[in-house]
């Protein structure tokens, strides 16, 4: 039998926190802050990476985020939206793109796998922070 779908009355009787990260899409930039637990210390890792796919089905809400690391391997992390070990999300820049899912950018190597940047967004923060 197939589990029902959790809205977000349901998820907020479950004792899910609502989260009030900024509202972000697949060919965005984002730094997701991170807690780490080493024994009984706990600090923050940052992972900051395009984001190639998000997968909204209520509490089990997932996003993936994609970056080139070391000796040019790309590294992607899957996190949970409601994951309490997601501290924060911040979005670096707004991209421009015409998929919902970006998997055509693992198989992209350098300057093809760049994500061209939606100018609107930036003209908007500029008004803004004018203000």
């Amino acid at each position: 039998m197939k589990a029902a779908k959790l809205t977000k009355e349901t998820i907020l009787d479950y004792g899910i926190v609502e989260r009030n990260f900024p509202e972000f899409k697949a060919g965005d930039t984002i730094e997701v802050s991170q807690v780490i637990k080493e024994g009984d210390k706990e600090r923050i890792q940052l992972f900051q990476g395009d984001v190639i796919c998000m997968r909204k089905n209520g509490a089990s809400s997932t996003f993936t985020v994609r970056r080139i690391g070391a000796n040019g391997v790309g590294v992607e992390r899957i996190f949970p939206y409601y994951s309490k070990n997601v501290a924060d999300i911040r979005v670096v820049r707004h991209g421009s793109v015409r998929r919902a899912k970006l998997n055509y950018v693992r198989e992209r190597i350098g300057k093809a796998a760049r994500i061209k940047e939606n100018v609107m967004f930036k003209e908007q923060d500029k008004t803004v922070s004018a203000a």
